[in-house]
């Protein structure tokens, strides 16, 4: 009779393993994420987040540009002295020292390489998406980042 108790305890918790690890592979905001405007709503880039050092890091890897924009754009308004300042968009490094933090990312910061606003940031996943928040002082902007797998999407 145990036997029996034990294998079917041991088919109804076999599932939950495989899902509880699956959710937990999934949140990691390690790789490609295709960047929405959170103002026209318009995809802009795709940026690879990657570790380093324990930190968390992302870097432009693609850019959308629509006809008749600059298809070489580089960080004409980022703050001087920054190393960024007057340097290709494409292969710019905008999100840094990112800390996980449970099931959160934080004290990092991100440039936005348009305006040339450094925000300090924190992200999170949610329903499969990447949600990046910037702050300046009580100000924030929000933006949600959808996962590609190849920068070719």
């Amino acid at each position: 009779m145990s036997k029996k108790l034990f294998i079917i305890l041991l088919c109804a918790l076999f599932p939950l393993f495989f899902l509880s690890n699956a959710s937990a592979k999934d949140s990691s905001i390690t790789g490609l994420w295709k960047t929405i405007d959170d103002e026209t709503g318009k995809k802009k880039s795709i940026v690879e987040i990657y570790e380093q050092d324990g930190k968390y890091f992302g870097k432009i890897v693609k850019l959308f540009i629509e006809p008749g924009k600059n298809p070489d754009p580089v960080c004409d308004k980022c703050p001087d002295g920054d190393p960024r300042k007057d340097q290709p968009t494409k292969g710019m490094v905008i999100l840094t020292d990112l800390e996980k933090s449970g099931d959160k990312y934080k004290n990092g910061k991100i440039l936005d390489p348009k305006k040339g606003k450094i925000y300090t940031c924190k992200l999170w996943i949610e329903d499969d998406k990447l949600v990046l928040r910037g702050y300046i002082l009580f100000l924030y902007r929000t933006q949600t980042w959808l996962p590609v797998s190849s920068i070719d999407e």
